[in-house]
């Protein structure tokens, strides 16, 4: 048995904290004792974290604050191994590590397009976080772990970290027997008693997700019954509705905020769509695809690409085309709903939990002596 320590900022709605819950329960089934630290506090996804798990809160508002105390906490409690997840969180980790004395047991991962993602947060300390970390991942002695080819890649061809400062890891996006499982209940009335066909999407509402271009590829589709469904919740809420209603589909649309179970829609929907611009390793297309419901993404950087087999399992499109996008889920509503069902939940198994653990093992396990 292993002493693993997972920190993160928090445990909010998004997909790296989730993916860090998940990965935390996968490496207890693994037989080892996981602690998961959050520098400020819960989140949404607190509520999925085994009973197995410890958890601490350093209850530190800004992330730049919380070295000192980090660096304490390192110090009194041995882990054989620590992983941060998230750029600004990865920094803070190096600098606790470094002080603690124990950056030889410290492990990063990068979860996004680190090229893209840098643009996306405009506070100063976050700023500073992303100059400050390409510099850090050259001087770390363990690799960064990345969740797809493509995020190290991007790392490599866009910072001064170099190829052997990086290596990958994929996301533990199912439980084990996620084929077995049936689909919850759905919890939207347009797919409790559907009429229509229904296209589902869940992400934040961020610009990143593409959720814009959706909604202009929706109004484009030539069945004028289709109604769309985007779960999630964001700054761009009241922007999207705006902009439903300026293209005459406010009655077709909808975002009912965070849902606990997206598979559960996802699998009661028509089909599935991916319209970000970027990305690291989609987690909400995975978990669709293994439902089987039909799915189309754009061809966006970074992990699409990987998990559809350049195309081969659905459709690609470009980014920030919402004809091409409109004309792909033209033709998934087209087909018969069972159409390559089985390729697309064959290519999700890669994702199991406790095939994730093993690499995150193997990962960690390689670390700097």
């Amino acid at each position: 048995m292993k002493r693993l320590l997972i920190i993160l900022q928090d445990l909010g709605g998004g997909g790296a904290e989730k993916m860090m819950v998940r990965l935390a329960s996968a490496l207890t089934d693994a037989g080892n004792d996981v602690t998961l630290l959050m520098l400020s506090g819960a989140g949404v996804n607190s509520a999925h974290i085994d009973p197995r798990v410890k958890q601490v809160e350093l209850r530190r508002p800004r992330s730049s604050r919380a070295v000192p105390a980090l660096a304490r906490f390192l110090r009194h409690n041995h882990f054989d191994a620590q992983l941060a997840a998230l750029t600004h969180v990865n920094v803070v980790a190096i600098a606790a590590a470094a002080l603690s004395g124990t950056l030889a047991r410290l492990h990063v991962s990068e979860r996004n397009a680190f090229s893209h993602d840098r643009h996306v947060n405009p506070a100063l300390t976050v700023r500073i976080a992303y100059l400050l970390a390409p510099l850090l991942y050259r001087l770390i002695p363990n690799p960064v772990i990345c969740v797809s080819r493509g995020v190290a890649q991007d790392l490599v061809d866009t910072t001064i970290t170099r190829p052997q400062d990086v290596t990958i890891a994929d996301n533990p996006v199912l439980d084990n027997d996620f084929r077995d499982k049936a689909p919850g209940r759905p919890s939207h009335r347009w797919l409790l008693e559907k009429s229509t066909p229904v296209i589902v999407a869940v992400g934040r509402l961020a610009r990143q997700k593409g959720f814009d271009v959706l909604l202009d590829a929706f109004a484009r589709l030539p069945d004028r019954s289709t109604r769309l469904i985007i779960f999630g919740e964001g700054a761009l809420r009241t922007e999207l509705f705006e902009q439903a209603i300026a293209l005459d589909v406010g009655d077709r649309f909808d975002l009912p905020g965070y849902t606990r179970d997206p598979m559960a829609q996802v699998a009661a929907a028509d089909c599935f769509v991916l319209s970000s611009r970027f990305e690291g390793s989609p987690n909400a297309l995975v978990e669709a695809m293994s439902t089987g419901t039909p799915v189309v993404s754009t061809h966006c950087p970074h992990g699409p690409q990987e998990i559809l087999d350049n195309g081969a399992i659905a459709p690609l499109v470009p980014v920030d085309d919402p004809d091409a996008l409109a004309q792909a889920i033209t033709r998934q509503l087209a087909l018969p709903h069972d159409a390559n069902r089985q390729a697309r939940i064959d290519a999700a198994g890669r994702f199991i939990s406790a095939r994730a653990a093993k690499t995150y093992l193997d990962a960690l396990a390689g670390q700097s002596s």
